[in-house]
């Protein structure tokens, strides 16, 4: 079993429902084992919950067929307790390549890169979270957060507070994605193709 606990989802959940943010939770198969009441509670806060694969492998080091099974195994899992079936991945570690982008298209989901990380996952001091985060976001930016790092609760309202009052707003990633006409970079960054020119 992987070592995050669900100890902060609550909190997190309140905390963003207190600045009327909805957000969205990419979830490994095994922590939807462990906390459904967690997944159950994110959703029904009207967070997006989806896929971060079912045992968080390095995916491209995997069979198109594995990779193809893991995602599935999360999928169904989230859609079993939260009645939506996710149509987005996050590799774990960000590991991916054009395999891992085809098992995800042919299982129905999108992949889904950050450009901001909070670092969070490195135990950094909620002011160092912050200035990270608020001076690296720019429009369109996805930001990384993880639960159970010791300092994002604290760091999240400062974060909010300052991003609102530059006129932010935050949006779940499904709203802030192309699905059509696009392509990939090699940093894995959509790009939009005008396919009218």
């Amino acid at each position: 079993m992987l070592p995050w606990g669900n100890e902060d989802t609550q909190q997190l959940i309140d905390i963003l429902g207190k600045y009327n943010v909805k957000a969205t939770f990419f979830v490994v198969g095994q922590w939807v084992d462990k906390f459904p009441e967690s997944v159950k509670a994110l959703s029904d806060a009207g967070h997006e919950v989806m896929n971060h694969s079912d045992t968080h492998p390095h995916m491209t080091q995997m069979s198109k067929e594995a990779m193809k099974a893991e995602i599935e195994a999360c999928n169904q899992k989230i859609e079993q307790v939260t009645g939506k079936r996710p149509n987005l991945l996050r590799a774990p570690y960000g590991d991916y390549n054009d395999t891992v982008v085809q098992a995800a298209r042919e299982t129905g989901c999108y992949t889904i890169q950050w450009d901001v990380d909070s670092l969070d996952w490195k135990n950094l001091s909620a002011p160092e979270i912050t200035k990270r985060v608020t001076e690296k976001i720019k429009p369109g930016s996805i930001v990384l957060f993880h639960n159970a790092a010791l300092h994002t609760p604290e760091a999240l309202p400062d974060i909010l507070e300052k991003l609102q009052g530059e006129g932010y707003c935050f949006v779940p990633i499904s709203q802030l994605i192309y699905y059509e006409n696009y392509s990939i970079d090699q940093a894995g960054k959509q790009c939009y193709q005008n396919t009218n020119e």
